[in-house]
């Protein structure tokens, strides 16, 4: 078994601004920053509570990858920064979706033009079926490469909102997140992996 701590990027001024970024690659803006750089204390409590090493930072143990695009792979670039760990490996497996046609407009324009989110088919936009099965090949991926001689240190994951939920809907079965529910920038979701599968263990509040 072993440890994957799913990260949401920081903020940019597009998710401030309600707009939809898909492959789009916007930076982060400050206060993205600044949450990247709370991302990565909580990180290291985590760690340290599941990784006891006497005389040293747990947290050192872990490897980070990332998404490669910007948001993704600077808040990777500030965790890794602030937990003495190594440069962060990108996996285009972990970009967030594809919207086609939506990216860059803002919420409401969206749902006018498509409905709710759940139901839209907007042209050029991937399918969650297709980014679900992206995002679980990724991550598996991930821990393979990440295997020393068969042991896998803990695993930490910067990637987007959308490919987080069809994660967290992997491996419960599609009973979290409930709809509607927006999982904030650089919030944590650990998961333990065992045989190929995903077991939930540290979710955000992921009902309304």
């Amino acid at each position: 078994m072993s440890s994957l701590i799913l990260v949401r990027h920081g903020e940019t001024d597009w998710n401030r601004a309600g707009r939809i970024q898909g492959l789009t690659d916007i930076p982060l803006n400050d206060t993205g920053r600044a949450q990247a750089r709370e991302a990565a204390d909580r990180l290291r409590a985590e760690l340290t509570g599941t990784i006891p090493d006497a005389g040293r930072d747990a947290a050192e143990d872990a490897v980070i990858v990332s998404s490669d695009l910007q948001r993704a792979s600077e808040t990777a670039d500030i965790i890794a920064a602030a937990l003495g760990l190594g440069t962060p490996r990108r996996y285009p497996g972990l970009r967030e979706r594809a919207y086609g046609e939506a990216e860059g407009l803002v919420t409401a324009e969206f749902q006018r033009r498509w409905g709710h989110w759940h139901i839209a088919d907007v042209p050029g936009a991937e399918t969650r079926a297709d980014l679900r099965a992206r995002a679980i090949d990724a991550l598996l991926r991930v821990r393979q490469d990440a295997s020393v001689d068969g042991t896998i240190p803990p695993l930490i994951a910067v990637a987007h909102g959308a490919l987080i939920r069809e994660v967290i809907g992997h491996a419960t079965q599609d009973r979290l997140p409930e709809p509607g529910v927006r999982l904030p920038n650089g919030s944590l979701h650990r998961f333990d992996i065992e045989r190929g599968s995903l077991r939930l263990m540290l979710p955000v509040d992921l009902t309304r």
